[in-house]
């Protein structure tokens, strides 16, 4: 055994040990209560632990079985929720300690809309978290600080992707190809499967993600090519360690993330492999940039930025590097939650055939089967818009949103907001609440219908989110979820394979609310 140098033993000593982490304690212990003394009328909630804040506690079930004396419904135990139900006892403002960080739930459509609509300059930040933060370095369009160079930056993406389609019908073709290649893979995978279901998830991913590469990077990709199979496993491994696995306590010690081992090192290959990609296609788009004919949003950025360098605008954001980021922005957040949603929507019609018969036969009196759907046909078919917004509702894909910060100290609802506290807006709440939605837990598309059958837009639906921060992507999602939802019904009945107990509708928690894995039969009706 090698043994240590003597000034090395003695400070790695058992008593230096207990006498550092003594030390910690007593740290945290001192900080812990000094920022409880300095936040005497934040909003009302559980109280906190020493150190860990809410962090163990908050989110456990049982909690709510101690305070009610009853067993709480499945769909209680999610942490979503949980959260819900906190607002029987402290109301729809309340707060909540991760360690000594502050976290304010806004609950409610009232609540959520005075917050982000009425006071748009304090509640449209962003919180600095590490294990995003030194991924992201706090550029791009997701998680980037509000200000003046996320406004620019913002706009400038929206502008762009509108002008190369954005929520246009010149996008239907993209979206429609990318469908036929899942009509036939749907066909052969099911026939190969002899009755034991298809998978939906990675088709559908592919053809959602393939309209944003189309967009942003100019290009299809075949749905067996390698490396774009890889690139996209890469995304969802990604956001499944960031979110599901140890990687957490990045938050509270970000060095945490230079570990040598398991999921720490595992997420730096991620961040690098993901890097590697996209930077070949940025730098294939410089070498053959036509600034007379640019082809996606890359060549446009490019071309702004040469613009603001030939200015002399040495301070200017538009950067390769800022570039970067807001592709990986826009590849990920594109893909995850619209292919997510249509998987929603697609599972809800399998576990209530009655309402996928009543979908079915709206398409095929308005469309036929002469031609596929478009969006010319989206006002003649109110049933199936009824029960995607349904669906949505139910879902709430991003439940929590994308967490906000109050970027000043500011009064709200008769409670003092700090500045820098990290406030969450419960969208779930919004859309389970009993208050403007009759039987809100039930799955009922007629309730977005009148009595003539027409569609009824809802206030209190809002599933992309509400104020500045609102989803760039909102017209988007709404044209592929339409199309693919219309075009799949339209050519084949989805079942459960026969013995397959229903799926839970639970979902899984992470960046968004994903459906639980589950295969299908397809039965071809045209």
């Amino acid at each position: 055994m090698v043994s240590l140098p003597c000034s090395v033993s003695s400070v790695l000593s058992h008593e230096n040990i207990v006498a550092f982490i003594v030390f910690l304690l007593v740290y945290y212990l001192l900080r812990f209560y000094k920022s409880r003394r300095l936040l005497l009328n934040i909003p009302p909630g559980p109280k906190p632990w020493p150190i860990v804040g809410n962090f163990g506690g908050f989110l456990i079930p049982s909690f709510i079985q101690r305070r009610f004396g009853q067993q709480p419904s499945t769909s209680d135990k999610t942490a979503v929720g949980v959260l819900t139900e906190l607002t029987k006892l402290y109301g729809n403002v309340y707060s909540l300690f991760v360690g000594s960080q502050l976290v304010v739930v806004l609950n409610g459509y009232e609540v959520i809309r005075d917050a982000f609509s009425n006071h748009p300059e304090v509640f449209s930040d962003r919180p600095d978290i590490p294990a995003i933060s030194i991924m992201t370095k706090r550029k791009g369009i997701v998680f980037a600080p509000y200000g003046p160079v996320w406004r620019k930056q913002r706009k400038f993406c929206h502008t762009t992707l509108r002008n190369f389609g954005f929520g246009k019908l010149s996008l239907e073709p993209c979206i429609l190809k990318g469908l036929d290649t899942i009509k036939s893979e749907l066909l052969r995978l099911n026939e190969e499967s002899g009755g034991a279901g298809v998978d939906l998830a990675p088709l559908i991913s592919h053809a959602v993600s393939n309209v944003i590469c189309s967009l942003i990077l100019g290009q299809r990709f075949h749905h067996e090519d390698r490396e774009f199979r890889s690139m996209l496993h890469l995304m969802d491994r990604g956001l499944e360690i960031c979110v599901n696995s140890p990687a957490v306590l990045i938050n509270a010690f970000p060095f945490f993330y230079h570990l040598p081992f398991g999921v720490f090192r595992e997420l730096r290959q991620v961040e690098r492999d993901m890097t590697a990609f996209l930077k070949r296609f940025i730098a294939k788009h410089r070498e053959t940039l036509d600034p007379e004919n640019p082809r996606d949003l890359t060549d446009m950025y490019l071309i702004e930025m040469l613009a603001q360098q030939a200015n002399g605008n040495a301070d200017s954001s538009f950067t390769e590097d800022y570039l970067f980021y807001i592709i990986g922005d826009l590849f990920i957040a594109g893909t995850d939650t619209t292919a997510n949603s249509v998987l929603w929507v697609l599972l809800y019609l399998i576990l209530h055939p009655d309402i996928q018969d009543k979908v079915q036969a709206e398409i095929d009196e308005v469309v036929g089967t002469q031609r596929v759907p478009s969006l010319t046909d989206k006002g003649s078919l109110p049933f199936t818009e009824a029960t995607i917004m349904e669906v949505q509702r139910l879902t709430v894909v991003v439940p929590l949103a994308i967490p906000h910060m109050a970027s000043e100290t500011t009064e709200f609802r008769g409670h003092t907001i700090p500045k820098g506290t990290v406030v969450l807006p419960n969208l779930w709440s919004v859309h389970r609440d009993p208050t403007v939605w009759d039987d809100p837990d039930t799955f009922n598309p007629a309730r977005f219908l009148d009595n003539e059958g027409n569609l009824m837009r809802r206030e209190y639906f809002i599933p992309f989110g509400i104020g500045r921060r609102v989803c760039m992507g909102e017209q988007l999602a709404k044209i592929e979820l339409f199309l693919t939802v219309t075009c799949l019904l339209q050519s084949f009945t989805f079942r459960l394979p026969d013995g397959t107990p229903p799926p839970s509708l639970r979902g899984r928690f992470g960046l968004t609310l994903a459906p639980a894995s589950f295969s299908v039969c397809v039965s071809p009706r045209i």
